[in-house]
C-alpha cells in the first residue's frame, strides 16, 4: 500500500505508472462480522453502539471482473446506511450479500463472514477489468453507490427500478470504507478538482439522494418559489436540499434541533427556519397517539415564515417521528418526497389529509447514474458544495458512526483511508480560492 499511496502524491506520476504497481494481497477495511450479527438482539436502536461492531481487518483484494475497478480509496464518508450496517437493523446485511452471491459465480465473492461496508468514496483508479473503457489507471474519481446489472428491461428507463438495484457497500461487499474498493466502472465519476480527498469522498449518497428526491422528476420536481419544508435542514441529506432549494429559486424552510443547526442553516442562505426543540414541537402524545393540534401548531408557524402559504413540497426522511405533520402541512395538490425512514419505518398519518387534498407521497431512493452525475456535476462547477464538518481516521469510524447514530454531527463526517492527513488533492487552487468560504462553512460552525 505505501507503493501505491507513493504514486498518488508525487506529482508526476503517469498512468502507465500506475498500471505498472504491483496490487497488494490484502488491505484494511471496516467491516462488520456474520458472527456477531445478533450482539444486540433485544437491545432499544439508540443503546445500539457502532464502535462495538465495527472493526478494522485486514482483508483479501477481491477479483476483480468483467466491467469493474480496483480504486485506491484517499477518503470515505459515513452514510445513514453505515449506521444501519453496524447495528444490524434493521436486517442484517448479510442477508443482502447471501442473496446477491447467489446471482452468479462472480457475485458470489460478495458472500463472505465479513461486510467491508461503505457507500462514498474519493480516490485513484488502479485497475479495470474487461469490457471498461472510460476509466483507466491513475484517474482521480469519486463514486457513486448504485450498483446494478441491468440484464432486465425494468431498469433501461431508470436504473433504479432494475430488479437487481443494490446500494453498494450496503447491499453489495467490497465498499469505500476501506484502503480498496471494487466498484463497476459505471460507478465512477470524475473528482471534482478543486476539493480535497474528504471533502470529494462526502457529497456523493446523499447529494445524489437530495437532487433525485428534490430536483428530479422522478421525485418532487421542484420549481421556481416553491416553498419546500426540509427536516433535518443541516443534517447529510438536508444540508444539501437547503442548498438544491436555494439554488433553484425555492424557499426552503428549515426544521432544525438546535440554534447551532439553525446558525449553519443561516450560513447557508435561508431565512425560514424552525428550532422544533426550542418551539417544543411533539407531534406525539404517546407512543401510539399523534397531536393534530401540534400539527395545526406547526403548520400556523409556517405559515407565519412564508406570508400565509403552505409548503408545496416536503423533504421526508425521518418517518415515523413526523410523517403525520408532514402530510398535514402539504398544500393542497403538494408532495410529500420520502427516502428513509430514521425514527421508525411505520408511518401513520390521516389520510383524509392526503386524499381530499389530492397530495401525493412520492418514494425515492438514491439515484440513477445521470442523476448522480448531474448531481457530481453541480458539486464541481461549484454550485453545491461539501458540508463536511468533521474528518476521522479509518480506525476512528466506529466514533463516527457513533456520532451519526446519536445525532451529535454536522453535515456530514470523513473517513481518511490511505490519505495521511486533510487537506490533501487540491488540483484547482483558484476556482478553490473562490468557494473556500462555502466548503469549510460545516467546519466554521
Amino acid at each position: 500500500m505505501n507503493e501505491i499511496l507513493d504514486a498518488i502524491l508525487a506529482p508526476d506520476t503517469t498512468s502507465a505508472d500506475f498500471a505498472g504497481l504491483t496490487i497488494p494481497e490484502s488491505y484494511r477495511a471496516v467491516t462488520v462480522h456474520k458472527d456477531e450479527a445478533e450482539m444486540f438482539a433485544g437491545l432499544e436502536s439508540k443503546v445500539k453502539d457502532p464502535r462495538k461492531s465495527l472493526h478494522v481487518d485486514e482483508v483479501p483484494v477481491p477479483e476483480l471482473g468483467p466491467g469493474e475497478a480496483l480504486v485506491a480509496v484517499m477518503a470515505s464518508s459515513v452514510n445513514y446506511n453505515s449506521v444501519w450496517t453496524s447495528i444490524f437493523e434493521p436486517v442484517s446485511t448479510f442477508g443482502f450479500l447471501e442473496r446477491y452471491g447467489r446471482l452468479s459465480p462472480l457475485t458470489k465473492r460478495h458472500d463472505l463472514p465479513y461486510h467491508v461496508i461503505g457507500s462514498d468514496l474519493a480516490g485513484v483508479v488502479l485497475r479495470t477489468g474487461p469490457g471498461v473503457n472510460a476509466w483507466g489507471p491513475g484517474d482521480e474519481v469519486v463514486a457513486h453507490c448504485l450498483s446494478v446489472e441491468l440484464e432486465s428491461s425494468d431498469g433501461h428507463n431508470d436504473t433504479m427500478l432494475d430488479p437487481e438495484q443494490r446500494i453498494w457497500g450496503f447491499e453489495t461487499n467490497f465498499g469505500g470504507l476501506a484502503e480498496i474498493a471494487l466498484v463497476k466502472s459505471n460507478q465512477l465519476m470524475p473528482k471534482p478538482k478543486h476539493l480535497s480527498w474528504e471533502e470529494a469522498a462526502s457529497p456523493g449518497l446523499v447529494n445524489s439522494t437530495a437532487y433525485r428526491q428534490l430536483v428530479s422528476q422522478n421525485g418532487a420536481g421542484m420549481k421556481q418559489g416553491d416553498n419546500v419544508l426540509i427536516w433535518g435542514a443541516s443534517g447529510g441529506l438536508g444540508s444539501y436540499a437547503t442548498q438544491f432549494a436555494l439554488a433553484g429559486g425555492a424557499n426552503p424552510i428549515c426544521v432544525v434541533s438546535s440554534d447551532q443547526k439553525a446558525e449553519i442553516c443561516r450560513k447557508m442562505g435561508a431565512e425560514a427556519i424552525i428550532d422544533r426543540n426550542a418551539e417544543g414541537y411533539k407531534f406525539w402524545k404517546d407512543e401510539h397517539n399523534q397531536d393534530p393540534k401540534e400539527w395545526k401548531r406547526f403548520g400556523k408557524r409556517i405559515r407565519e415564515l412564508t406570508g400565509g402559504e403552505d409548503v408545496d413540497i416536503v423533504f421526508e426522511h425521518p418517518g415515523r417521528e413526523t410523517f403525520g405533520a408532514s402530510v398535514y402541512v402539504t398544500r393542497k395538490g403538494g408532495t410529500i418526497v420520502t427516502c428513509a425512514s430514521t425514527s421508525g419505518y411505520n408511518h401513520e398519518y390521516d389520510n383524509r389529509y392526503l386524499w381530499m387534498s389530492l397530495k401525493r407521497i412520492v418514494g425515492s431512493h438514491f439515484a440513477n447514474y445521470r442523476e448522480a452525475w448531474e448531481a457530481n456535476r453541480l458539486i464541481a462547477k461549484g454550485k453545491i458544495h461539501p458540508t463536511l464538518s468533521r474528518t476521522y481516521t479509518l480506525e476512528e469510524t466506529g466514533q463516527a458512526a457513533y456520532d451519526v447514530h446519536r445525532n451529535l454531527h454536522q453535515g456530514k463526517v470523513g473517513v481518511l483511508a490511505l490519505a495521511p492527513e486533510e487537506g490533501m488533492g487540491v488540483r484547482d487552487e483558484e476556482m478553490r480560492a473562490k468557494h473556500l468560504d462555502a466548503i469549510n462553512r460545516f467546519r466554521n460552525v
